[in-house]
């Protein structure tokens, strides 16, 4: 009876292992947070940073969440699993878990709890993370795109007739652009002198007033964006550094389309210049992108 008992356990165990493997098979990354809800800091007791080289020991490509992504993720989130590492409770030991989601929240794996009796909590935490993450050597972690299910969740390609509204749309901008700089340049103002106006004596040349100007106030520091180079064009990022806008190429030299908005982002003259159209609405801004 033990044996039975013993050998249906194992049989369950290989199972599972089998069935771990296809799943996380079907995905490329592994997101590491920089920091997990039962501790009080960023990467506290280095424990972030364990978990990103634990990751990458047994074969996973991970990424720190926050930095710059690679743009197979960009254009499908879904190619990506998100890790935590979650604490149990206990009176004498230290318990911890991994734990795996895909881009909907779902839990695609769950380690075995890994314990630790040591006593100062560094210790303790580094323990129980190594022997929770011992399970994923017997999974042997292999990313097959082949087979991956995620490939249907890829953003499609808009269709031929949006790509060309989308151009011709680019096109008339750019029309009205070039008009606005014409008659700019065009435009004459008429200037009527004013009856019994008193007589001033003209500046002399290389005078103090004529060389005085004021400084134009440059632009300030905490409104400036940063462009950073991606596959299909750039991000713009704030000093913190946080991603605020993703700017995708276009067929026209200093026009990006704005990723996930109805937006353009343009160059006007000398500045750069954000267009937003939203229920029937016109919002022009300015940008101050440093390259």
């Amino acid at each position: 009876m033990k044996i039975k008992l013993l050998f249906t356990v194992l049989t369950c165990f290989i199972v599972t292992a089998l069935f771990s493997q296809s799943n996380l098979n079907h995905y490329k990354y592994v997101i590491v947070p920089k920091k997990y809800d039962f501790l009080k800091e960023e990467n506290q007791y280095q424990l972030n940073a364990l978990t990103k080289f634990l990751f990458d020991k047994y074969g996973f490509e991970t990424v720190m969440e926050g930095e710059d992504y690679p743009g197979d993720i960009i254009t499908n989130r879904c190619l990506a699993l998100k890790s935590d590492v979650i604490k149990d409770s206990g009176l004498f030991k230290t318990k911890l878990n991994v734990v795996l989601k895909d881009c909907n929240d779902r839990v695609v794996y769950t380690s075995p709890l890994g314990e630790s009796r040591e006593k100062e909590y560094a210790k303790a935490y580094n323990e129980a993370l190594r022997n929770a993450f011992e399970s994923f050597e017997t999974i042997g972690y292999k990313y097959d795109p082949k087979t991956s299910p995620v490939a249907s969740n890829k953003v499609p390609p808009p269709p031929k007739a949006e790509k060309k509204a989308v151009s011709q749309e680019i096109e008339a901008l750019k029309a009205e652009i070039e008009t606005l700089k014409k008659e700019k340049q065009t435009e004459v103002v008429e200037v009527i002198p004013m009856a019994n106006a008193p007589e001033v004596d003209p500046v002399e040349e290389g005078s103090a007033d004529e060389k005085w100007a004021p400084e134009p106030d440059p632009e300030p520091m905490e409104n400036r964006l940063y462009a950073q180079a991606i596959d299909n064009g750039f991000q713009l990022v704030d000093s913190s550094p946080k991603v605020i806008y993703r700017l995708v190429r276009t067929g026209l030299t200093n026009v990006f389309l704005v990723e996930g908005l109805s937006a353009v982002v343009y160059k006007d003259g000398n500045r750069w210049v954000i267009e937003q159209h939203s229920e029937g609405t016109t919002i022009k801004e300015p940008l101050n992108i440093k390259f």
